[in-house]
């Protein structure tokens, strides 16, 4: 059984981090942070199920909240708050690090896992590797609104995982842009699935399955 987890709050760095903290039953050292979509909280099942998968496999894991989510409740992140949002993804993993001895990754679902890597092209060193969920390509209907403009400065091994019927990105799609990083990359296809990677019955099968892809990419 997944140990229950603990609340998450450290208000001495701005944007806070907040959120929640696993802890594997068998530590192995490392860590990572994992964030949320546009249209979700650090509680969304997927990310919850990836961290207790990720736990298992000797992981801990801090789920957090972005800070425009700490903002407000609901709602998508306004006009201007990415870049502070890539700020409380930097001071997640600044918070991680002063919690375990070894490496820290960062990853996240949609938006959040874009920030993430736009974080990573901007400063390489924030994390070893990156888990990327259903990164958002192109607005659905709009192929030739590529968010990729980051990608030949991103030099961090990132795993993706797509759902074969993402609307926000088909597997050729994101397969040719993964070319533009100079990086090791890996995409990992859930055939079946769309945006949201799996229904709440689905998770901890498909967590499993994206933790134990990460544990093999990471080494």
């Amino acid at each position: 059984m997944a140990p229950i987890a603990e609340a998450f709050l450290d208000e001495s760095c701005d944007p806070p981090v907040r959120g929640f903290l696993h802890r594997p039953q068998l530590a192995g050292g490392d860590a990572t942070v994992l964030t949320h979509g546009a249209g979700a909280n650090c509680q969304s099942p997927l990310l919850v199920g990836t961290a207790e998968a990720l736990a298992d496999c000797g992981m801990t894991v801090l789920r957090c909240d972005l800070a425009f989510r700490q903002m407000r409740p609901h709602g998508p992140p306004g006009p201007g708050s990415a870049a502070r949002d890539r700020e409380g993804l930097r001071q997640a993993v600044a918070a991680m690090r002063r919690l375990v001895p070894g490496r820290v990754f960062l990853g996240g679902h949609s938006y959040g896992g874009r920030q993430a890597s736009m974080l990573a092209a901007e400063d390489p060193s924030v994390a070893p590797a990156l888990l990327l969920l259903s990164y958002p390509l192109h607005l659905p209907r709009r192929p030739t609104q590529l968010r990729t403009a980051h990608f030949p400065q991103l030099r961090v091994p990132s795993l993706f995982v797509l759902g074969a019927g993402d609307e926000f990105a088909a597997v050729a799609e994101l397969n040719s842009a993964l070319e533009l990083i100079p990086a090791r990359t890996k995409l990992l296809v859930i055939e079946g699935a769309g945006h949201s990677l799996a229904g709440r019955r689905e998770i901890p099968a498909l967590a499993a399955r994206v933790a134990g892809a990460f544990r093999d990419f990471i080494g």
